[in-house]
């Protein structure tokens, strides 16, 4: 994808073919491109055009359904495509800065194709965003026209490392999202983002949020900062840091889940650590939110349950609980674990389908699948936890309950 590509898709005869476009299919693009070339559009616009296609079609396999509405209208680039904020995460992050007040001005630094940017003008922001890469700013200035946010959104090609630091001294927030990838690798240490973490969170304002990886050590969170994970259908979506306004009041560490809206924080600790006891009637697996920000002991005191180990996120109860911070199990039985012994299990229960969790486990699950030789034929499904408690490994055999909302 090149600027010249922008200015095609951009264009009147571009917009009309774009919305134009049936669902890309791979097998048929070859015949597609050909009839529109016949029809009188230029190779390199179908070219461009069919390009746009694949990746917001990559971008809807992320975003699912919450992105029917806004990727018709957008342009992506490559990373763009697999690595753009969610916009239900960017509409998230965007009430955070509501607080700040319409009419605020926000730097957004590292913008990428815009969706942050996006959702904080809808939110009643001004933004001035920030990119490095000249033709990812191209592209985030086209959707702030396409969605008709050009005139509360600025888009500059800068390095921001670069600039004076009394450039940010008028503005009355910051998002900062730091490349984390570099030829395709990513980077595992904080001071090789670009910018580095250090940098973002020496910015001149108080009210400043920064996307980080959710694997982030908490020691690295700064005193009056709040470490915010976000989950989306069950899956780590993101982590930021937020301080200032930005921060929930008196929270350090807090988890949300998407699409639930359901959160928990540091606030929701109890004073005591959480009770360890055998496994019981049910097994609670947290969402990985809730794991990633180190509060499962929050979780578990809420729904009266226990761990099973105090260094493994498991949590068991007498009874069947509806979080929506868990995924739940009926426990069937609770093995130690040997592999002759649980092959033998299986096929006594006449059990050919199973699906394997692990947690605290050097088991390779690919392998342990191949070594069960299970009976296809069999009529039971299982599910089968991997786990230890102290230093003894077993296996949980139990059959999943119906996720809360």
């Amino acid at each position: 994808m090149e600027l010249a590509d922008i200015a095609l898709l951009t264009g009147p005869e571009g917009r009309r073919l774009l919305a134009s476009l049936p669902p890309y299919d791979e097998r048929a693009a070859l015949a597609l491109g050909e009839q529109l070339r016949r029809a009188g559009h230029s190779a390199d616009l179908v070219a461009a055009a069919l390009t746009q296609g694949r990746l917001r079609t990559r971008a809807a396999l992320r975003w699912g359904s919450v992105g029917t509405d806004l990727l018709p209208r957008l342009l992506l680039t490559p990373d763009g495509a697999e690595q753009a904020t969610r916009p239900t995460v960017a509409a998230l992050r965007a009430q955070r800065y509501q607080r700040i007040g319409v009419g605020a001005t926000v730097a957004d630094l590292g913008c990428g194709v815009g969706i942050d940017a996006l959702a904080l003008a809808a939110a009643g922001l001004l933004v001035e965003a920030y990119e490095q890469d000249a033709l990812t700013a191209w592209v985030a200035l086209a959707n702030a026209g396409a969605t008709g946010r050009g005139q509360q959104i600025s888009v500059t090609t800068a390095d921001v490392t670069s600039l004076p630091r009394a450039t940010w001294t008028r503005f009355d927030a910051a998002f900062a999202d730091p490349a984390r990838r570099r030829n395709g690798r990513r980077l595992m240490q904080p001071e090789s983002w670009s910018p580095p973490l250090s940098w973002v969170l020496d910015l001149p304002m108080e009210n400043l949020g920064v996307k980080v990886a959710p694997g982030l050590d908490h020691d690295r969170v700064p005193a009056e900062t709040e470490f915010a994970v976000v989950s989306d259908g069950g899956a780590v979506v993101e982590a930021a840091l937020y301080r200032g306004a930005l921060r929930d009041l008196g929270v350090t560490r807090s988890a949300m889940l998407l699409p639930a809206g359901a959160s928990v924080s540091d606030a929701d600790l109890p004073a005591d650590p959480p009770p360890v006891n055998p496994v019981g009637q049910y097994l609670h697996e947290p969402d990985g939110a809730v794991i990633r920000a180190g509060l499962v002991a929050a979780v578990v005191d809420a729904v009266n349950g226990w761990l099973i180990d105090p260094r493994i996120a498991y949590i068991s109860s007498g009874h069947n609980v509806a979080s929506p911070f868990l995924s739940s199990y009926q426990v069937i039985d609770v093995l130690p674990f040997a592999l002759k012994r649980l092959r033998a299990y299986l096929r006594a229960e006449d059990v050919g389908h199973v699906v394997i969790k692990k947690r605290g486990s050097a088991i390779d699950v690919d392998e342990l699948h191949r070594s069960l030789r299970l009976d296809r034929s069999a009529r039971e499904h299982r599910t089968l936890v991997l786990t230890r408690i102290g230093d003894d490994p077993i296996v949980v055999v139990c059959r999943p309950m119906k996720r809360a909302a």
